[in-house]
């Protein structure tokens, strides 16, 4: 299927009325331009060919069609130029400016957050995940019933289609929420499931640790790095929907479960939190989060301070958290071009933010391995479940079942043999030196 051929569309509000980030506050706002570029990715991700890019200066945002008549009659020219069948705006669209919007330009429109419940649905796999987009989807179109001429006329699929469908549309609002009703039934099954699962690990001294990030942030390439599993991982934005858990075991030899979850985004649709909650639980139960930052990124900084806020609205800002600097191969020794200027600056400054002191900060590469040891000795350094101690074991020289224990569950510093006994120097969780209590000096 052809790329379908799209122009993006931001906004720039200069008027007085313009928010601003607070003096000194960690994360500042992106910028139009910033903001207009991530959305050119998401447009590719979903299968869009950019034709142009257009930014309107605005005192304040027309209410009727959120850039103004004259720069409407503009992209109607700029659709027939390109002969363009979907524009794309950076900005969520009212009811009445979609519809006119529509009216006007006479081709698919969509905003920022229409786009990405159609990534989100393209990228479901699970049964789960796929009802988690739906439901997403319903919440969000449920308003904008009216007014979908244009969009209602293109039966063809392609962009913003995907999920509930355009049938969708047709049926009447007492389905719809029929529809949303059947969807939260299903999702609560799957939630109590997950917390039996959950249950069931907290039963022995096995903790989780969950991956989160800004999307593209080399998330599942790290993963894949410390697990060996095969979960996709690409440029795309959204490359990973469902979650993935692994064990993986650490130096002091606890295992460990990892789960790999899905990208943040500035402004992450509103609907999408909701209908990802039981997700995302995995994330607020987590005993540890590892915080992936795209080390050469420009706008680094800022996607922490999003990764924050989108923790912090889901009830996970007080979990304890490693700052992971990924993609410090592409730093060279003045900064990469673009990018950060190194490691050490980008975690001072987020570390010296007095609202989110995370335990500390590892630069790795995901996609080499550079810094992956010392990243798991910080993990094993922070985890407060099964706390690990440097204790001495003095066991029975003919006894070889408490040494394998040790071999096995712990990290043997030393041995040394006297007469019938052996010495061990080892640094061992509480679980296992509760078990050899007996052999303790």
């Amino acid at each position: 299927m052809a790329a379908e051929i799209g122009l993006l569309v931001g906004l720039k509000v200069t008027g007085r009325g313009s928010q601003r980030p607070p003096e000194g506050s960690f994360a500042s706002l992106i910028t139009a331009e910033e903001s207009l570029e991530e959305l050119a990715s998401l447009a590719v991700t979903a299968g869009a060919q950019v034709a142009e890019r257009q930014i309107q200066s605005r005192p304040r945002i027309d209410a009727a069609t959120l850039v103004g008549k004259g720069k409407v009659e503009e992209l109607k020219n700029l659709v027939h130029f390109h002969e363009a069948s979907v524009v794309i705006f950076d900005h969520d669209l009212t009811p009445t400016q979609q519809r006119n919007l529509e009216k006007a330009l006479e081709v698919k429109i969509l905003d920022r957050t229409q786009l990405i419940l159609d990534i989100f649905a393209r990228r479901a796999r699970t049964r789960e995940g796929k009802l988690q987009v739906e439901l997403a989807q319903l919440n969000y179109l449920l308003p904008r019933l009216t007014g979908h001429g244009v969009a209602m006329s293109r039966l063809g699929g392609g962009i913003g289609t995907r999920g509930p469908g355009e049938t969708k549309l047709e049926t009447d609002r007492r389905r719809i929420h029929q529809r949303i009703h059947a969807i939260k039934q299903d999702l609560e099954k799957v939630r109590g499931g997950r917390s039996t699962q959950r249950r069931q690990r907290q039963a022995v001294p096995l903790a989780t640790i969950a991956l989160v990030g800004y999307t593209n942030a080399g998330k599942s390439t790290l993963f894949n790095r410390l697990t060996g599993a095969g979960v996709l991982a690409d440029a795309k934005m959204f490359a990973t929907l469902d979650p993935t858990v692994r064990h993986i075991t650490l130096p002091s030899k606890r295992q460990v479960l990892l789960s790999d979850t899905v990208g943040f985004i500035r402004n992450l649709p509103t609907t999408l939190v909701e209908a990802f909650r039981a997700t995302l639980e995995e994330v607020v139960e987590a005993e540890l989060l590892l915080h992936v930052v795209d080390l050469s990124s420009s706008a680094a900084a800022e996607h922490t301070g999003h990764v924050l806020a989108t923790l912090n609205e889901i009830g996970a800002a007080g979990t304890p958290q490693i700052l992971v600097l990924n993609k410090a191969d592409l730093i060279g020794e003045g900064g990469a071009a673009g990018g950060s200027a190194d490691a050490a600056t980008l975690a001072r400054r987020i570390l010296s933010d007095p609202e989110h002191q995370p335990a500390g900060a590892v630069a790795v590469s995901a996609r080499t391995g550079e810094g992956v040891a010392e990243l798991l000795d910080k993990i094993d350094a922070t985890l407060s479940l099964d706390p690990l101690e440097q204790c001495r074991f003095l066991l029975p020289a003919a006894e070889g079942g408490p040494l394998h224990l040790l071999h096995e569950h712990a990290r043997v510093l030393a041995t040394r043999y006297h007469d019938d006994q052996c010495e061990v120097d080892a640094i061992a969780p509480a679980s296992l030196r509760r078990r050899l209590s007996q052999y303790l000096a």
